[in-house]
């Protein structure tokens, strides 16, 4: 799937549960991006997850075991993780809402006003352990004027 492919395919999604949770399309749109290589991973294509969201402990519905990159002191590490599976990337971006909404961590995600500015602060609270994360977000928001999609 292409860029413009995925953008179509995931923004009205997005823009209607930016109108609920606060929560960017932009950002959201860009956040599937990076985290499914434009909806291609393995992750997306046999479990719908879009955003890479790990199964941990709260998490009561299906699973996929699959190795992942992380950054451990500052070092690239390949280790097993166990995924969140969904049905079909609506109900993934769904659980991706409320995974940001009820985390405390993420709350002052939510005083952003803007997909940049939500981005930097999802990425400042630890959503990834790429030091990077934030900046390549917001490059995704840039390149592909993904701040149009926001209300």
């Amino acid at each position: 799937m292409n860029a413009s492919d995925f953008i179509a395919a995931i923004a009205p999604a997005a823009q209607a549960s930016a109108k609920n949770t606060r929560i960017p399309a932009s950002f959201v749109v860009a956040q599937g991006a990076l985290e499914s290589g434009w909806g291609t991973s393995a992750l997306a294509m046999q479990a719908y997850n879009l955003f890479g969201v790990k199964a941990d402990a709260s998490w009561h519905g299906a699973v996929m075991e699959m190795n992942t990159s992380e950054f451990i002191q500052g070092q690239r590490v390949t280790e097993p993780a166990t995924w969140r599976k969904y049905p079909d990337w609506q109900a993934c971006m769904d659980d991706h809402a409320t995974f940001l909404v009820a985390n405390p961590r993420y709350h002052p995600a939510f005083s952003c006003t803007s997909g940049s500015a939500f981005a930097m602060a999802v990425a400042a609270a630890g959503y990834s352990t790429d030091p990077q994360y934030g900046q390549k977000l917001v490059s995704i928001i840039r390149t592909h004027n993904l701040s149009s999609l926001d209300c």
